[in-house]
């Protein structure tokens, strides 16, 4: 029966497992939670194929319970009860040990299921997921669990799997092997920080090799013809898209076009243009935005380009609107503004409208009396002074002119027309 190559070399002991040392290092928090003999409910949370099964299964190795595997994707509430059923019985003495893999598929009502046998110690949970568990997971199921952040693996430490990988499929063979120089830094690279992703281009590379002479020869050529597009890890819907599309738009603001130019490509490459747009789009009034108020039609012209374009070419104007975001001077005082306005209208303060400023053609309907709104066109500089506020808040002072240019010649023309 086929067994796959990432499973033949899956680590049986701690010290084989490589990265993850933050947690299972010599001073790592889980592997001192696991040297003294006590395994909590944990949740494993990161991307795919960075060790969080391989843990889960050392884990099981080291205990007497019974180790159960449910994937959250298939699995259902009567699975649940079927490990239940085994609880206090020859099967499972000791209790069980539970790995539910992609715990986020599991409804609330599946989740809530597990909580009594998690309270009672008799079912130690082990659930994985990639995506954010305060976001996926039952709230209850959180507060009985310890949840380990698991982190993408460096290239250096995926270079030690593939070469692992790379010994035990020519050892499989009885061939030597010979690997031109590049491959296994490129497998490295390439898969992004996914040992799962890289073992399985081994085993690609090994099966579709050539064989000279006893020698299984490796070529870089085909090493980049498997690993295309691996290296960027992407979902649309996951954390990865959150990651990008937020680094995106704090690079813009933090005035690093290399950075910001970088994250672009990583959404162009993951085929997420509506994603790019959006955020340079938000950029343009939220982080530039008085400093330089042409920016906004700008920009929506660079976007409007790029969506009629489509991809590829749609990099070209999205490119424009990152460096010149990037590049241009920065204010944020109309987001401020608006938010604080937002705050008091929330609050309840903004009640009756001034009668200055109500509607005019509304004095007709029995309530007449002189409005006393004064036509600011009327007065020298286009300006009289007069109360538009309600009386609430007629004091408020929501804007604050930003120390750029352009919001400092404003500053500076009204302060001489209001006389100040």
């Amino acid at each position: 029966m086929y067994q796959p190559l990432a499973d033949k070399i899956r680590p049986m002991e701690l010290d084989d497992m490589v990265g993850q040392q933050h947690i299972i290092g010599e001073n790592g928090l889980l592997r001192r939670i696991l040297a003294s003999g006590s395994v909590p409910n944990m949740i494993f949370y990161g991307p795919s194929g960075i060790g969080k099964t391989t843990l889960a299964q050392i884990i099981a190795n080291k205990t007497s319970r019974r180790l159960v595997k449910l994937n959250a994707t298939t699995a259902t509430t009567a699975d649940i009860r079927d490990v239940a059923a085994q609880l206090d019985t020859l099967l499972a003495p000791e209790g069980v040990l539970l790995y539910l893999d992609e715990i986020q598929y599991f409804n609330k009502k599946q989740q809530q299921s597990l909580l009594e046998f998690i309270e009672s110690g008799k079912i130690t949970l082990i659930a994985s997921t990639t995506e954010n568990p305060y976001f996926y997971v039952y709230n209850a199921i959180l507060s009985r669990s310890t949840i380990f952040e698991f982190k993408p693996v460096t290239p250096a430490d995926v270079a030690k799997a593939a070469r692992r990988a790379f010994r035990l499929c020519a050892r499989e063979r009885h061939f030597k092997i010979e690997l031109e120089e590049g491959v296994v830094d490129h497998i490295a690279v390439a898969c992004g920080g996914d040992v799962r992703k890289a073992i399985n281009a081994v085993e690609l590379l090994c099966a579709a090799s050539s064989v000279e002479d006893g020698c299984m020869k490796v070529a870089l050529a085909d090493a980049e013809s498997v690993t295309q597009k691996s290296s960027n890890r992407y979902d649309r819907d996951g954390d990865a898209h959150f990651d990008i599309v937020s680094a995106l738009m704090k690079s813009m603001r933090g005035s690093d076009p290399d950075a910001a130019v970088h994250y672009l490509a990583r959404l162009l490459e993951a085929g997420d243009l509506t994603g790019a747009c959006r955020r340079i789009l938000c950029s343009a009034s939220e982080d530039i935005g008085l400093a330089y108020p042409m920016a906004v039609p700008i920009v929506k012209a660079c976007v409007d380009s790029a969506l009629q374009l489509g991809l590829p070419e749609a990099q070209l104007p999205l490119s424009e609107a990152v460096i010149l975001l990037a590049t241009w001077p920065k204010s944020n005082t109309a987001m401020t503004a608006i938010s604080r306005a937002r705050v008091d209208v929330r609050a309840g303060k903004a009640r009756t409208v001034p009668r200055e400023m109500q509607n005019v053609h509304a004095d007709g309907t029995g309530f007449e009396r002189e409005q006393g709104y004064r036509y600011p066109h009327d007065y020298p500089g286009h300006w009289v002074a007069q109360q538009y506020l309600p009386d609430e808040l007629k004091d408020a002072r929501y804007y604050e002119y930003g120390d750029n240019r352009t919001e400092q010649a404003a500053r500076e023309y009204w302060e001489k027309i209001k006389g100040k």
